[in-house]
């Protein structure tokens, strides 16, 4: 994590570049005044944090943000570009208005004050309300008007962007089947817990790989992260024959389609799909450029995350990437302690090779990111569904999210952690574990299946368990001098350990082969 840190100060160093970019882009903006455009009707101010409120006018120009009590003026720079800064607010339920005056008024209607939470990743982030189970009845009781969603559009940017097409939605019926499914269901949970306003800052796209996420300063600021550029270069130079080939096969796509609808058949396969190449969706920091950055330096009071699908062919790079993109996001929101929430892959059968581990070195090297405070990860090893990428099962993704936020960021002594491995010690012929967040330490499945041991020359068997009071003692006849355990070490293992507050043990292993 050293690395990580120190590259913070290329971060610093990348700050002036970038908030020239952003007043360029503001300055062509500016015949009116103009807020950046996160502030909008039915919007959420964070609570007991400064708010700073941002914009473009024209150059000089006196503006003037008016909140409650507050009044804060200052004047349009040179490349039209303004800021002001709020004193921070008690959380309110009750409507207001936000005006920034200068030349023209803009007025901002049905704002309330709670906390405003960023929400991001891929698909399984992206992933709607109405896709997930029980969307009938979810969406029918989702009458929650002081729950509002910020959800920004699809947008690659090749540099830090100023603006974003995005508006906000209160959350009701008839609009909640769109919201972000996890991010609805952690918000539900910390709306009836605190009582206050939540705000869900909602900017999320499938199949994306974490370097289009982070900010090429930030992926320039280790040397380990070279290997993001070769691939995205080799990607490039392969573009124009891959754009040749897609263009045949559409055309031949076509007219397949139109020879089955002349002979009275139907005609259900799909297009092909197009290749990625410049300006795509999987371009290094593409999407930081233009989903995140506008959105820069709104107050917030953490993030959720919920991506690493993507990268999961390449885990041994995912760790440091992580680590970095969290220390980046700190670092852009000027919040050295920003509380930063994600979600651990689920169970999936991602190959018919059922020795292949990938997503289980993948959710180690999530995990590893633990090592950062007021970080936190809810394990979802247990509700996914081994045969479908996008389990439907969100409210329990959304539920043990605010779970861990409920606790890290709020102060709440609820158990919001399954049990954690804290030690090993050698016990004739087996292993004996022992745990944190263990109180009521059972198994959902009476034979507790899913240990391997390991002996000196590091094969892994399957091995039997046995919960005695809050510690497991594992063995294998096959394995008579154990030196290392693994749990539920697989893509899509069995994993039935559990603590009292029915929270699932994460997937571990004590050695490093």
């Amino acid at each position: 994590m050293n690395r990580q840190i120190n590259g913070l100060k290329s971060f610093r160093r990348a700050a002036a570049a970038v908030a020239t970019a952003i007043a360029l882009t503001l300055a062509a903006l500016h015949a009116d005044v103009r807020p950046a455009p996160l502030f909008g009707d039915d919007m959420v101010l964070q609570r007991d944090l400064p708010v700073p409120v941002w914009g473009s006018a024209e150059p000089g120009e006196k503006v003037t943000v008016t909140f409650g009590a507050q009044s804060v003026s200052t004047l349009a720079d040179a490349s039209g570009q303004w800021r002001v800064s709020l004193a921070p607010l008690a959380a309110s339920r009750e409507p207001a208005e936000l005006v920034i005056a200068g030349k023209s008024t803009v007025l901002i209607r049905n704002v309330v004050v709670g906390d405003v939470w960023l929400c991001s990743g891929q698909s399984n982030m992206e992933l709607p309300v109405r896709r997930t189970k029980d969307a009938k009845q979810e969406i029918a009781s989702a009458d929650f008007p002081l729950i509002r969603q910020f959800a920004v559009k699809h947008t690659v940017g090749p540099s830090p962007a100023a603006t974003v097409e995005a508006q906000w939605a209160v959350c009701q019926p008839a609009t909640v089947a769109e919201f972000s499914a996890v991010a609805f269901y952690f918000g539900r949970q910390l709306h009836r817990q605190l009582g206050v306003p939540i705000g869900l800052l909602h900017a999320s796209w499938g199949g994306t790989p974490i370097e289009s996420w982070m900010s090429r300063a930030a992926l320039k600021s280790d040397p380990a992260f070279a290997p993001v550029f070769t691939r995205w270069a080799d990607s490039l130079a392969a573009s124009p024959g891959k754009q040749a080939a897609y263009e045949a096969a559409l055309e031949k796509w076509k007219k397949d389609g139109e020879a089955a609808r002349a002979a009275g058949k139907k005609f259900s396969r799909r297009a092909p799909a197009r290749p990625e190449g410049e300006g795509s969706r999987f371009e290094p920091a593409g999407l930081y450029n233009g989903m995140i950055a506008p959105l820069v330096p709104a107050a917030i009071r953490g993030v959720i995350w919920y991506q690493g699908e993507n990268n999961a062919p390449r885990y041994a790079e995912y760790a440091r990437l992580f680590g970095t993109m969290i220390q980046q996001w700190r670092y852009d929101f000027k919040q050295p302690a920003l509380p930063f929430y994600f979600v651990q892959l689920a169970n999936l059968q991602r190959k018919t090779d059922p020795t292949d581990r990938e997503w289980a070195f993948q959710r180690e090297a999530q995990a590893k990111v633990l090592a950062l405070p007021h970080t936190g990860m809810a394990v979802t090893i247990d509700i996914g569904d081994p045969n479908n990428i996008h389990p439907t099962n969100k409210q329990d993704v959304g539920r043990r999210l605010a779970l861990v936020a409920l606790a890290d960021t709020y102060g709440r002594t609820e158990e919001c952690s399954g049990p954690r491995l804290a030690g090993m010690k050698r016990d004739k012929a087996a292993l004996r574990l022992t745990f944190t967040h263990a109180a009521g330490l059972r198994s959902a499945d009476p034979d507790l299946p899913g240990f391997e041991l390991a002996g000196p020359d590091h094969g892994f068997y399957p091995a039997t368990a046995r919960i005695e009071g809050e510690s497991i003692v594992v063995r294998s006849d096959r394995v008579p001098e154990p030196v290392a355990v693994r749990y539920a070490w697989h893509n899509a293992p069995p994993a039935p350990l559990y603590n009292g507050a029915d929270l699932p043990a994460a997937p571990f292993r004590s050695d490093n082969w």
